[in-house]
């Protein structure tokens, strides 16, 4: 595949095989990430990659939390997602909530995070987080060029001090995005977006 063949085809993959993903393709994920931009080329992304059954155990214990705050209880659920057509709204929730059953049997559990040099407070978080996404966009064209499924998620990162004691954070280091790894169940196929001519201007908007 060459590169437009992985961008155009590089869906959200949530169901994943239990199937282990052999250690040298994980390192070649996270080598891949490491060759995102990053400001001022500081290079202060650092990625764990959790295979240990106890602490992906923990991860999605927190991710639970995560997604059953976000969609609510069954009866509201239908009103969740509510810029996506109905069929696509119920196609996302099931995959969404058949990650969160089964996120602690996932082969990898790839934790994208920052090292900022010192304690981490709420400014360095907003003004330092923009360096973690274009490694995670490598990591997950990465995997979809390796026939490997992922999908970021941020939803079991609400609680920073839990997920930084599950890891074994170092105080000067902040979790931004899970990410699960491992063979889809599911297709690849083409990503469903906006047209370019609804999403771009020349010059000035209007």
């Amino acid at each position: 595949m060459d590169v437009f063949d992985v961008i155009y085809n590089c869906r959200a993959m949530r169901r994943l095989d239990k199937k282990p993903v052999p250690a040298e393709l994980l390192v070649k994920l996270v080598d891949a990430a490491n060759q995102g931009p990053s400001g001022s080329n500081m290079q202060n992304a650092r990625w764990l990659v959790v295979t240990d059954t106890n602490v992906k155990k923990k991860l999605a214990d927190l991710n639970r939390q995560g997604v059953e705050s976000y969609i609510g209880s069954k009866s509201s659920r239908p009103d969740v997602l509510p810029h996506q057509a109905k069929d696509k709204r119920l196609r996302m929730l099931n995959a969404v909530i058949w990650q969160m059953e089964n996120m602690h049997e996932v082969p990898a559990i790839i934790m994208a995070c920052m090292e900022f040099g010192a304690p981490v407070n709420d400014k360095m978080v907003s003004h330092g987080s923009g360096s973690i996404w274009p490694g995670i966009q490598n990591l997950l064209l990465a995997a979809r060029a390796l026939g490997l499924g992922a999908t970021p998620t941020t939803l079991a990162l609400g609680d920073q001090q839990a997920v930084s004691e599950v890891l074994n954070l170092p105080s000067s280091m902040a979790a931004f995005c899970l990410i699960p790894v491992g063979y889809p169940l599911g297709r690849f196929g083409p990503v469903s977006r906006k047209p370019v001519e609804e999403i771009m201007r020349w010059d000035q908007w209007s």
